[in-house]
């Protein structure tokens, strides 16, 4: 009977100690004027970086762009000759008959 409720009274601690609750989370240190100045910076030198970087892209689509463009006048107007050459050989062709 006495190791009953030596066991019991042994349970009783135990469950004791992981009921209690946890101690509160301390509260995050509020950020200095220093700290939010050097990220306002970074944010800026990162908006600075970002729109040169959108700028080189658009230049380089715009000269791909135009090549592109040159390269279908170019196409076009050698089809153009080659249908006028066939059309001036017909013609040729057709009159010598």
């Amino acid at each position: 009977m006495k190791k009953t409720i030596a066991t019991l009274i042994a349970g009783l601690f135990a469950t004791a100690a992981f009921a209690q609750t946890p101690a509160p989370a301390a509260a995050p240190a509020t950020a200095t004027p220093v700290a939010v100045k050097a990220d306002a910076k970074d944010a800026k030198f990162d908006t600075k970086v970002d729109a040169k970087a959108d700028v080189k892209e658009a230049k380089v689509a715009t000269k791909h762009a135009k090549a592109k463009t040159k390269h279908a006048v170019k196409h076009v107007a050698a089809k153009a000759e080659a249908t006028k050459d066939t059309t001036v050989a017909a013609d040729v062709s057709a009159s010598t008959k």
